[in-house]
């Protein structure tokens, strides 16, 4: 009897922790369970964004990410992020920075979603930072002073760095890569600096200023234009990804943003606006940058007036015109060519009868006759071509005639490029000197690359110009 009363408490207690234990392994799981939906529930990065309808980016205030132009705001990493913006739906708002760690800084803020500033991804950022997909390749590169060569002091390899003045920004990429060298045991002595952009220490480097400093390549390639007295060294770094840093907790908003990035190189958009910012690179001249920019303080004073005229009467931008007038006359009011065209704004004897003008000679006369002509061109595109691409399309017109850009948009058809692009175009124009090509074409043989080259330099000409008469403003 003993023993069947002690069985039955046994079994009685074993119930019972067996329903203790049920119990609470049915209240883990219900708050697992509830805390995975709570999760789900939760709004992301890019729910928020979406929600509120604005994208809070920081940005670089620099020629190479974000500036004030003609049109309003722009740059690569502008446009790249405006397009993105665009692709959410919602607006972009935009808060400046000055320098990479003031930038850096302001990417703490709980409102930020995206810090852009030309940002590589070094090991020591990763460590710190969120980073997005890659969106341009670069190389650090030190840039001098041009004096210098030929001096014995142009430095050519790490080891002549030593006895330079070199000033780098503070918590930049660059910093890395000198501090790390300097442990290795590299006599450098540099100062980092977190007052100057990369664009200030080589506007200093251009003034002798200091010897040297650190750039990225394509912050280089685009100051070279303004700064025609800095010149490349050597290149002091392997090939670094720029990319976007996220704020933290941004997983939805980063695979958006891969999937995104892929179509838009698929697409053929993101070469177009690397061709935008960059193609002229391949057709810099540094003795002719170097003259334009003396000219625009001895030569182009006494024209502007007449190119502000212009852009008020047929709505096209004054330095556009100006920098057109300078690839045709260099603003010599008597140039002549071997063909017969004259003036400011090289005019036939024919257009200018066409256009009302009866002097050629005559700076104001070729100059309105010339904005009047362009703006002829502009209507005379196709209506499929739209935006920025029409005044492109235009401007190849004005040099090589509207008759071979329709035979390049044909052309382009043909073989599989989008005739209504610059990008694609001006690929294809240069076959117009090839007779396989033109043969089949109503107008014939044209020197296809000399308009690609007339609009790179008008676009080139123009920016300097423009940052030029923004310094003026200042």
């Amino acid at each position: 009897m003993k023993k069947l009363i002690s069985l039955t408490i046994q079994i009685k207690f074993a119930l019972f922790i067996l329903f203790t234990l049920s119990f609470f392994a049915f209240g883990w799981i219900s708050h697992s369970g509830y805390k995975s939906i709570y999760k789900i529930l939760f709004p992301t990065t890019l729910d928020i964004i979406k929600k509120d309808k604005v994208l809070n980016v920081v940005l670089l205030n620099a020629p190479s990410t974000y500036y004030i132009g003609v049109n309003g705001p722009q740059g690569f990493e502008h446009d790249l992020l405006k397009a993105y913006s665009t692709h959410l739906g919602v607006e972009l708002n935009i808060t400046p920075a000055n320098t990479i760690k003031e930038a850096i800084e302001l990417s703490k803020k709980s409102n930020v979603h995206i810090t852009s500033a030309s940002l590589a991804k070094t090991p020591k950022r990763m460590k710190s930072f969120n980073f997005g997909p890659s969106y341009f390749e670069v190389r650090e590169q030190v840039i001098c002073y041009r004096g210098m060569i030929g001096s014995g002091k142009f430095p050519r390899n790490i080891e002549d760095l030593s006895g330079l003045k070199i000033t780098i920004g503070e918590d930049t990429s660059y910093s890395e890569t000198i501090k790390s060298l300097q442990k290795d045991g590299f006599d450098i002595n540099v100062t980092f600096s977190s007052e100057y952009s990369t664009e200030e220490l080589l506007e200093q480097v251009a003034h002798n200023i200091i010897d040297c400093t650190i750039a990225d390549s394509n912050i280089y390639s685009l100051n070279l234009r303004y700064f025609t007295d800095i010149a490349l060294a050597f290149t002091i770094s392997g090939r670094e990804q720029l990319a976007w840093v996220l704020k933290e907790d941004s997983d939805a908003l980063e695979a958006d943003m891969y999937a995104w990035m892929n179509s838009y190189n698929q697409s053929g958009q993101m070469a177009a606006l690397k061709d935008h910012y960059y193609s002229y690179i391949l057709f810099f001249d540094y003795y002719d940058t170097k003259m334009f920019n003396k000219r625009i303080k001895s030569r182009l004073p006494k024209y502007e007036k007449f190119f502000k005229k212009a852009e008020e009467k047929y709505n096209i931008p004054w330095h556009v015109l100006a920098a057109q007038s300078y690839q045709e006359s260099h603003w010599n009011p008597r140039a002549k060519s071997f063909t017969g065209v004259r003036g400011l704004m090289m005019l036939t004897l024919r257009t200018a009868k066409q256009l009302g003008v009866k002097n050629r000679l005559d700076p104001e006369q070729s100059i309105m006759g010339g904005a009047k002509h362009l703006k002829q061109m502009m209507k005379n595109v196709p209506k499929d071509v739209k935006g920025e691409n029409r005044f492109k399309f235009a401007l190849a017109a004005y040099n090589v005639g509207m008759g071979h850009v329709r035979d390049a948009r044909i052309l382009a058809k043909r073989i599989g490029l989008n005739q209504n692009i610059w990008n694609d175009l001006k690929i294809v124009l240069p076959l117009l000197s090839q007779k396989r090509y033109y043969r089949t074409l109503r107008y014939g043989y044209a020197r296809g690359s000399e308009p690609v080259k007339y609009v790179t330099s008008i676009y080139d000409y123009g920016d300097i110009l423009h940052k030029n008469s923004n310094a003026k403003a200042k």
